[in-house]
């Protein structure tokens, strides 16, 4: 049983950590810090999507320091979930082990949004919007989530 004052630890991954999987650490970190330690990583970092910082900004969430990482950055934490947010990542994804238990929930991918600047912005906000609905459930929906899986 988990102590109360333990956080659960949580790894973000995308493909390129860019734009899915920084907005859910960053929805993580504002909604879910007294329970949540945060992470997020890609298989390929591409560097933060300025778009991404922006519509976080519009929801009151300063993601403006958050830096592009890769994912083997982290394979020395025991991670208790490592969630993929993409299909890329969750075929790339490496194998983690102990506890951690991965569990593939993609997201659209707002950077391959086309048409005007305001339609691309209006893709951003969407996707943001889906993840801060995902994350306010965390983490109890992760207990309960049938497609939890140990990566062997």
């Amino acid at each position: 049983m988990r102590r109360v004052e333990e956080k659960i630890k949580v790894l973000f991954l995308c493909t390129g950590n860019a734009c899915r999987s920084q907005m859910a650490e960053g929805w993580a970190r504002h909604l879910k810090s007294d329970v949540i330690e945060a992470f997020s990583a890609g298989v390929m970092p591409a560097g933060v999507s300025t778009r991404a910082i922006t519509s976080m900004d519009e929801a009151g969430v300063d993601i403006s320091s958050h830096t592009s990482r890769h994912v083997n950055d982290y394979m020395a934490i025991d991670f208790d979930y490592v969630i993929t947010l993409c299909d890329y990542a969750s075929e790339k994804c490496p194998v983690f082990g102990g506890k951690t238990k991965v569990i593939h929930k993609p997201f659209e991918d707002p950077t391959m949004a086309l048409g005007s600047s305001e339609e691309v912005m209006t893709a951003f906000r969407r996707t943001r919007d889906q993840i801060r609905e995902f994350v306010e459930t965390l983490p109890e929906s992760l207990a309960d989530d049938v497609g939890a899986s140990k990566k062997e």
